[in-house]
């Protein structure tokens, strides 16, 4: 060229230097390239315009990737992006490796990058040589830069040793990655191997439970502190020779052994192996020293994790008993579910305790808090309701001596300023008749679901939570538990958890308790489930606070010819029968409404709500005709049997009492001597049966034959059954 004439185009200065030029828009998600850079990239040697899909198919995965990365960090320091390409074919090979150098810009209102670049063929440098040491992405500062970041935030993020190991094993460093690595710890005056990675499984042995005071470099790091770095084969030969022919046998060329220190202490040794030769730079030494620090300290942090979880997971196993021995003719599953936070382990218990009586005793229980202090005193707590009650005491007994102990545990001057009370639910099993006898500490009132699959909360008489009034008294409770039906005793966490409150926690249960199949293992993984597995989240509640609650579960069914599989199980040969019972103390004349409540649920599905509305008037009636008339206690069993569309309605009330009711005729004004004349009325047969002590008052109403007048027997002599003669007191 000579001087003045005009300089060629840029065109022409690209094409004779072999270089393209290309321009990617992420707005448009459009790549364009000239001929040349069509060329370079596989394409026909022509201009082109390709889709972001379409560029990304002819590069390596991991290039695309990190081209992205580069881009980012051009803008944010306004450089030049530089990169190292490999070009791929359709077959998935690399056929070349291209230099791309843009200026990236990126428009804040678009939100996208704009490059304008150029594309260059290279020669793919040796491995171990300078030009391989220098970074795929450009320059090696800023690429190491951000690969220590990247180490950081993942080693930082593992929970356990096998973990660390594994972020470990992934690590690879700019321009220079071991292709083997092992971990070594310290026990006495022993190497150990805590984990290796690019050797097969059995290699390690030689290494395990060598002397720190053996001839080889893991030993020597843990013994001084100080990193070892073995550039050749023959460098660790001349330094190393006793230990030299294990070495040998892997292969490798270049190995670096620098100490794990925490806190001045040196806790093992990181080796680092490369099957090609590295001369260990400054920049090489002072990456791998920082990756050693990291490693030892997301390893520290692993280890105190791991003995924590070990710590709570044999602290929970020693609190919660297994449920052996099996009570006869009974089925039991039980859960616990740490919360989700901090210490696994919470005030949450549940235990099963065998009673002198040859009766079994239920426990479930909930300490205020979930810290090791709630903790201890659950251990503590559990072990006291044990003893008081393998001394043959009564529930009530139990639980107020239960309350006077925790009182005296947490009313002392070094506890006084962290009172705790607990919850409780102790159930004495009777396995022979079904009978349940209960005492309510504060806790929820236990739920049982029928073997048809009806599901009701039987209300149970209680008192104030353990450890507040340590003269407290705990009023017992009488249930019946018929074959084929399952108890529910649970904490609140089962309901709460979510966001709910105690009603609509509720009302998740109890889906799941009336719509499951399958066996009482089942149903506790069910109810667990509803609550902590992918369909909880479905189902949260109105509450904002979404924080989680220790869970106790404990299940028991009593068997039968269909087992406990619920409503699907197979039927037994007897009918089927749906039972209630409730007692109504003098002095809690209040829970009368509770037995009305009951009444309606036992009845939810009978066809005709007049006869319900007339049972529920009777039960009413009876019951407030013991509390007013005797000095007793009422017990009130309600029960459904038959199949459906000829099932029985039999509601009894027991009273102590052996005077007998008599039927009046009370005048206009007069307030009271109805009773017999409403049951007369409204019940298809009823009357009092005499007992050995006391007496029972009973009416019964039957379903309306289909087609028939609601709340019609449908047959129009008989009241009742054939044998009883309906309408008189004192009929059998």
């Amino acid at each position: 060229m000579r001087t003045g004439e005009p300089l060629p185009a840029v065109g022409e200065v690209l094409v004779s230097l072999a270089t393209g030029l290309w321009h990617w828009d992420t707005a448009t998600g459009l790549v364009t390239v000239d001929a040349e850079a069509a060329r370079l990239l596989g394409l026909p040697a022509e201009g082109t315009v390709l889709t972001e899909a379409q560029a990304r198919a002819r590069l390596h995965p991991v290039d695309w990737n990190e081209i992205t990365g580069v881009v980012q960090l051009a803008v944010a320091e306004g450089t030049l992006a530089e990169v190292r390409i490999r070009i791929m074919d359709d077959r998935g090979r690399i056929v070349r490796v291209v230099r791309s150098r843009s200026k990236p810009s990126f428009d804040r209102v678009k939100k996208a990058y704009e490059l304008i670049g150029t594309l260059q063929e290279v020669t793919e440098p040796s491995p171990g040589t300078p030009a391989g040491r220098s970074a795929v992405t450009g320059d090696w500062r800023r690429s190491r830069e951000a690969f220590l970041l990247d180490a950081g935030r993942a080693l930082a993020e593992a929970r356990s040793t096998e973990e660390v190991l594994r972020v470990a094993a992934g690590l690879s460093m700019p321009g220079f990655s071991p292709d083997g690595l092992a971990v070594f710890g310290v026990e006495g005056d022993r190497l150990t191997i805590i984990g290796h990675h690019g050797q097969q499984d059995g290699d390690e042995d030689p290494f395990t439970q060598m002397s720190l005071q053996t001839d080889y470099p893991a030993a020597e790091v843990v013994r001084t502190g100080k990193a070892v770095y073995l550039s050749s084969p023959e460098q660790y030969k001349s330094r190393y020779p006793l230990t030299w022919p294990l070495a040998a046998q892997f292969g490798r060329h270049s190995w670096a052994y620098l100490p794990l220190t925490v806190a001045g202490r040196t806790m093992g040794a990181w080796m680092a192996a490369f099957a090609y030769p590295v001369a260990f730079t400054p920049d090489e030494r002072s990456v791998l020293t920082t990756v050693a620090r990291m490693l030892a300290q997301a390893l520290t942090r692993a280890g105190a994790a791991e003995t924590q979880r070990e710590l709570t997971d044999g602290l929970q196993r020693s609190m919660l008993p297994s449920l052996g021995p099996e009570i006869p003719g009974m089925s039991l599953a039980a859960r616990y579910i740490p919360t989700g936070g901090g210490l696994q382990v919470g005030g949450d218990w549940y235990d099963l305790i065998p009673l002198p009586s040859k009766r079994f005793a239920l426990v479930i229980g909930d300490v205020q808090g979930h810290d090791v202090r709630a903790a201890s005193l659950m251990g503590q707590l559990r072990i006291a309701l044990r003893a008081y009650a393998a001394e043959g005491h009564g529930p009530d007994a139990v639980l107020s001596r239960a309350s006077r102990f925790l009182y005296g545990l947490t009313h002392t001057d070094e506890a006084h300023s962290d009172l705790r009370f607990a919850t409780c639910l102790y159930v004495e099993v009777d396995p022979v008749t079904g009978v349940l006898t209960t005492a309510r500490a504060g806790h929820l009132d236990p739920a049982i679901r029928m073997a048809d699959g009806t599901v009701m909360v039987r209300a149970t008489a209680g008192g104030l939570p353990l450890g507040i009034d340590p003269d407290a008294d705990y009023p017992v409770s009488r249930l019946g538990l018929e074959p084929g039906e399952a108890l529910m005793l649970c904490t609140d966490g089962l309901l709460e958890t979510g966001g709910h409150d105690l009603d609509t926690g509720w009302r998740r249960v109890r889906k799941t308790l009336e719509t499951h199949e399958g066996g009482l293992e089942e149903l506790a993984d069910a109810l667990v489930q509803a609550v902590h597995g992918p369909s909880s989240h479905h189902t949260t509640g109105p509450l904002a606070d979404r924080r989680e609650d220790d869970i106790a579960l404990l299940l028991v069914c009593r068997r039968d010819g269909g087992g406990c599989g619920g409503p699907s199980a197979a039927a037994p040969a007897r009918p089927a029968l749906r039972r209630s019972m409730l007692t109504i103390a003098q002095a809690e004349p209040e829970r009368i409404a509770e037995a009305r409540g009951q009444l309606r649920e036992l009845l939810h599905d009978w066809p005709s709500d007049d006869q319900v509305d007339s049972a529920v008037l009777l039960v009413s009636e009876m019951l407030t005709n013991v509390l007013v008339h005797t000095d007793d206690d009422a017990l009130l069993v309600a029960e459904v049997a038959g199949d459906p569309g000829e099932r029985r309605m039999r509601i009894e009330v027991t009273d102590t009492s052996d005077s007998l009711p008599h039927k009046r005729r009370p005048g206009e004004l007069a307030s009271s001597g109805r009773g017999l004349v409403l049951t007369e009325l409204l019940a298809d047969a009823w009357g009092v049966s005499p007992r050995g002590e006391g007496k029972t008052i009973w009416f019964e109403l039957y379903e309306p034959v289909a087609g028939g007048a609601d709340g019609e027997s449908g047959d129009d002599g008989a009241a009742g059954p054939p044998g009883e003669a309906p309408g008189e007191p004192g009929a059998a």
